[in-house]
């Protein structure tokens, strides 16, 4: 391996991350946005 060899991220790795992160995040905003509406009604 060469020293000035710069690895790239793939999108399709980007995509991966963000998705893997990303959908716990959101199923626990969505989660926490049906609690919320329970407070007001």
């Amino acid at each position: 391996m060469q020293i000035n060899e710069i690895s790239r991220t793939t999108p399709l790795q980007l995509a991966l991350a963000w998705s893997f992160a990303g959908i716990p995040l959101l199923a626990g905003v969505i989660q926490t946005l049906i609690n919320a509406m329970k407070l007001f009604q």
